[in-house]
């Protein structure tokens, strides 16, 4: 029995991890979820799935859910200390972490410490705290296994491999909800327009992050960290179809890619049973049906956020934390109807062109330069608006 830490589970991945759990009780089972303020479908989770502990990031909302739940057995904890109370739970075996934003990595860390395998759908982690992440996963020899669907497809395409025989990362992406068009087109884009994914079903975030592709910017620098490979060998490709999660090209001119239909139930389902492969009922990709696999160039004059995201990369220490950090900010503006979809990328390279990289930041550092940011943020965004 594989006992699993859950925090994100009422969003997108984290319903979907429960899924997988649900089809195989006999191996799987929940002994802690997190979320952040949801308290009725936390309950939900918690009778269907009877952990022994929840937490809910928000304090009123953990009060709530403790009163409702007062006739079973699951002790309810709140805030950043209940998440890395979790993270340690002697009874657990994986942690999941399926969290968004620079609040995943003190349970990481915490859950790496404490010797658990570490699935991580959570890519902030690695961007703003990789430097800090992978040395304590090689100190504690625990295993870090990639869950966003990318990741999880370069993860097996490497399987076995050797990583100096890597000559270069094909990263796919869908392109998003605005694919093709151009910058005088994305002027009046609001956030309901933004959140029309053709392909996949995600948060609103990383929904939003996919159209302004600083999702695919922050994958590029979450698989420097995952692989060992410089940005500079990362290409980023539009694979609209979707079915094509990205490829690993070797030094004697081989690309192996990954094929799938476009599902989360499947990278997720193999990072919770990694090494093995189980049976997934999700659409069998027909390749015969599909025909034609089409490829394109991202449109990086339109959708700054990739070359952005390559310049963070490329200044290294604290940058990568200040791109993710403004990028947070500046999305939670544009949901909130303050700013308009391309005030996105101006935002993210003022708070860049701002900062003095710090070379090799603590996590304390890291936190505290993400605040910077959010304030830079904030403040350009007064200027925008006034």
């Amino acid at each position: 029995m594989k006992n699993i830490v859950l925090i994100g589970s009422t969003g997108s991945i984290g319903t979907q991890t429960l899924d997988i759990v649900r089809a195989h009780r006999d191996e799987l089972t929940i002994t802690a979820l997190a979320a952040g303020r949801n308290v009725e479908k936390m309950e939900e989770q918690i009778r269907e799935f009877s952990p022994l502990m929840a937490c809910l990031y928000d304090e009123s909302a953990a009060a709530d859910l403790k009163e409702r739940v007062r006739d079973l057995p699951v002790r309810i904890v709140c805030g950043m200390d209940g998440l890395l109370e979790e993270a340690e739970l002697a009874e657990s075996d994986l942690f999941l972490n399926a969290v968004v934003g620079m609040i995943g990595i003190r349970p990481t860390l915490a859950a790496i410490h404490a010797g658990k395998t570490i699935a991580l759908a959570n890519k902030e982690t690695l961007v703003t705290a990789g430097h800090l992440i992978i040395p304590a996963v090689k100190e504690a020899g625990v295993q870090l296994l990639p869950v966003d669907s990318e990741h999880s497809a370069i993860f097996q395409c490497m399987n076995g491999e050797p990583k100096r025989r890597v000559k270069k990362i094909l990263l796919t992406c869908s392109g998003g909800t605005f694919r093709g068009k151009k910058r005088e087109e994305l002027v009046n884009m609001t956030a309901k327009d933004a959140l029309k994914n053709p392909n996949w079903s995600m948060g609103n975030k990383v929904t939003i992050d996919s159209a302004s592709l600083v999702n695919k910017g922050l994958e590029v620098m979450e698989a420097t960290w995952l692989f060992g490979v410089p940005a500079s060998r990362i290409e980023v490709l539009v694979q609209p179809q979707s079915i094509c999660h990205s490829a690993v090209e070797y030094v004697d001119g081989s690309i192996i890619a990954h094929l799938a239909s476009p599902d989360m139930h499947q990278p997720i389902q193999y990072a919770l049973f990694w090494p093995d492969r189980r049976e997934l009922d999700i659409p069998e990709l027909d390749l015969l049906s599909v025909g034609d696999v089409h490829f394109e160039k991202p449109d990086t004059d339109t959708f700054r956020g990739l070359p952005l995201a390559y310049r963070a990369s490329e200044a290294g220490g604290s940058m990568p934390t200040v791109f993710n950090a403004a990028n947070e900010e500046a999305v939670s503006l544009f949901m909130k109807d303050r700013i308009h979809f391309l005030d996105i990328y101006d935002l993210i390279e003022a708070a860049m062109d701002e900062h003095s990289v710090v070379p090799n930041p603590s996590l304390e550092e890291v936190l505290a330069v993400g605040e910077e940011a959010r304030q830079s943020v904030r403040r350009y965004a007064e200027k925008i608006s006034s």
